[in-house]
């Protein structure tokens, strides 16, 4: 056996007894701050005997920890994700008790809920010190990381091809703005360095480059686009369909699996991520056949599919990951309680509620779902899968409550920095190279919502417009932020958002549904899309209310004389088909606006009446109707202007010149890599080579 093979058993088994004594003494120190938990009985005995007690104990439950552990999550993979969690730690104090309870002399004991903290901080320690000497031992982590690899790919039965794989990273809600911001300000190192900013010697890796989003400026209608090539008739984020009867909303799973369905029928092909591709943390299944916290499938039940194996398991696995997880989650909940309160003392404007179940679905977003979605990512590089596909919805929940420029949503982007740079250190060590493309679905713009202006919602307007009676106190309007979706697929109890929760007193009354600063009124009662000429013969007062409201930038209804057309304040009225040299209401709205509503206007399942908020160009602000301050949904601002950031191996995502417009275009951008890199050969990389 060669000299080297000898010091990396020495190097392991000084690891091995180190992480040892080191959960020996912890084990020591809870002793004897616990007053449930004892190492020696009831008549006392000698310092050595508490002392081999303890060493004992630590290390029968580091053994059972690693042996038994595994099976145990295995058995309980069928659990909801949060029930799992919390199942961790009665099943972590059962191992200590087991622990205590085969040592030789049995002196050991504690109680249910002391034995469950014991576990919970030697887990923890144990994992911390096992990282340190880890981090301090460069060798040993690529040899961990390549037993990984080995692992997964015995599991797996076609060889890991050398062509590099692709890893597309969705930060929700970042726009191309915010992005630049945060690279100025030091928030994102990791950024900056595959741009270049910050060091003129060496050569920047990425480029980035802006891109449009369709006039719905949200995770679905982007994210059905980008990952299934299609995102045809999704006007919003939630809408009435006359045909169906039914409120389709794209974060309720029912819908998603509608919505995937139709995308795959209107492209042909299953979508982005079909040839050995991994979804995670999706609101659609991009085709891949792994898949984990992807709310398409949350829908069906018991399926082998929703098992999402590769996601749960390898992250649970570990109890001290679930440890760290929870406690994390736990100061998540305390810091947005603080600055929520500070933010509320201190009258902060605009500000919305914080309250309720917030801290809890901001933790979950910010901690549980980064960890999981991270940790599968990491999988699927020690997999050597061809593509991944992974959201990290944590700055987008934030933003939505505490604003778009916010010092909470700059804590968010240094966190989700740090998730980069530590998904660029295990690609480095994978069996293939791989490509990082990080890019988001949209951006958020900021603004009060139209209930704090004016006292009422876009609902009582509407109302108000009819001839109908208005409530006295306006209503909170149900927020839509994809993080809610995502807690309640992980607990398995997704609440179907349907036409009951918008159902009006009369049947002849509008369903009025927000999303972000876009609205959209419809009339149940009539089968087909009203035409302005019957909404004025019904209504003559409602659309004249809506135009000339100075919260309204601009509404698109179907007229039965001039076909699609926008309306604004004092009778504006222009044809789509004039927009492009008599812009009217959507000047404030930039170049593309046109070609948004136009297509917009060609969707089946459009609204009798679609409603966009004003929107001040001077300083980007819109008026959401939905409680956000940050809020996004449809034209105006920052909300469509998100990122698209790719290595400079690869071909430009577009001529010098051209824009990149619509998720759909970014889909073929996407393909077009994939099938790049798949013509590709790269040169082997060394510090692969050195680490084998």
């Amino acid at each position: 056996m060669s000299g080297v093979r000898w010091r990396r058993i020495a190097s392991q088994i000084g690891r091995s007894v180190t992480v040892w004594a080191v959960a020996t003494l912890t084990m020591l120190v809870l002793a004897g701050i616990l007053p449930d938990f004892r190492l020696r009985s009831a008549d006392g005995d000698s310092a050595t005997d508490i002392a081999v007690t303890a060493a004992f104990g630590a290390g029968a439950f580091g053994l059972l920890s690693a042996l038994v552990w595994p099976l145990l999550v295995r058995l309980l993979l069928l659990v909801p994700a949060l029930v799992l969690g919390l199942l961790v730690f009665f099943l972590n104090g059962a191992l200590l008790l087991v622990a205590l309870r085969i040592t030789p002399v049995e002196r050991g004991t504690a109680a249910w809920e002391t034995a469950i903290v014991v576990a919970a901080v030697m887990s923890a320690v144990a994992s911390a010190t096992g990282a340190a000497l880890a981090v301090r031992d460069d060798a040993a982590y690529r040899r961990r990381l390549y037993r990984l690899a080995d692992r997964r790919r015995r599991r797996s039965a076609p060889p890991v091809p050398a062509t590099p794989g692709t890893v597309f990273l969705q930060l929700d809600g970042v726009g191309h703005d915010v992005l630049l911001h945060a690279v100025d300000q030091g928030l994102m190192p990791t950024v900056a360095r595959w741009l270049g900013t910050h060091d003129a010697v060496l050569p920047h890796s990425h480029r980035l480059t802006p891109w449009r989003t369709d006039w719905s400026s949200q995770t679905g209608a982007s994210q059905l686009g980008i990952l299934h090539g299609n995102n045809h008739d999704v006007p919003a984020f939630r809408w009435y369909e006359k045909d169906r009867r039914e409120v389709m909303v794209c974060n309720r799973p029912s819908s998603a699996v509608e919505l995937q369905q139709r995308a795959a029928r209107y492209a042909g092909h299953p979508g982005l991520l079909a040839d050995d591709g991994a979804s995670r943390g999706n609101l659609f299944s991009g085709g891949a056949d792994e898949q984990a916290l992807v709310l398409s499938i949350a829908a069906r039940r018991r399926s082998r599919e929703t098992r999402s194996r590769s996601g749960y398991f390898a992250y649970f696995s570990d109890p001290a990951n679930a440890v760290r997880t929870a406690l994390s989650f736990a100061a998540e909940v305390a810091r947005e309680i603080g600055q929520s309160t500070r933010a509320r003392w201190s009258k902060q404007l605009p500000r919305v509620s914080r309250g309720g179940l917030y801290p809890f679905v901001r933790a979950f977003a910010t901690v549980v779902e980064r960890d999981v979605v991270v940790s599968a990512v990491m999988g699927d590089l020690l997999a050597g899968r061809t593509s991944v596909y992974a959201d990290l919805v944590a700055y987008d929940e934030v933003a939505h409550h505490s604003g778009p420029t916010s010092r909470d949503a700059e804590k968010v982007l240094q966190r989700l920095d740090r998730s980069l740079a530590l998904i660029e250190h295990v690609a480095a060590h994978a069996p293939r190279p791989y490509r990082i493309v990080v890019l988001s679905d949209h951006g958020q713009s900021p603004g009060e919502t139209f209930r704090s202006r004016y006292g009422l919602t876009l609902g009582d307007l509407v109302r108000a417009g009819c001839g109908l009676p208005v409530p006295r106190r306006a209503r909170r309007t149900r927020s839509g932020a994809e993080a809610r979706a995502a807690v309640r697929a992980a607990l398995r109890r997704p609440v179907e958002e349907g036409i009951e929760q918008h159902r009006p007193t009369r049947a002849s009354e509008p369903v009025v549904l927000a999303s972000g600063n876009l609205g959209l009124v419809s009339f149940p009662d009539v089968p087909h899309r009203m035409t302005k000429e019957e909404i004025d013969a019904r209504h003559p007062a409602l659309l004249p209310t809506l135009a000339n409201h100075p919260g309204i930038g601009f509404l698109l209804v179907r007229s039965e004389r001039r076909g699609g057309v926008v309306l604004g304040a004092h009778g504006a009225e222009v044809p789509l088909d004039e927009l492009d040299d008599r812009p009217g209401p959507l000047a404030a709205f930039g170049p593309g606006a046109a070609d948004a509503v136009r297509r917009t206007h060609s969707f089946p399942h459009t609204a009798d009446i679609m409603v966009n908020s004003s929107h001040d160009p001077v300083d980007g602000e819109v008026l959401a109707f939905e409680e956000q301050i940050g809020s996004h949904g449809g034209l105006g601002g920052a909300q469509s202007r998100p990122f698209l950031l790719s290595p400079v191996a690869l071909s430009a995502p577009v001529a010098a010149g051209e824009e990149l417009a619509g998720a759909e275009q970014v889909h073929h951008v996407l393909r077009r890599w994939l099938e790049e890199s798949d013509a590709s050969h790269l040169p082997a990389d060394p510090r692969r080579e050195r680490a084998a």
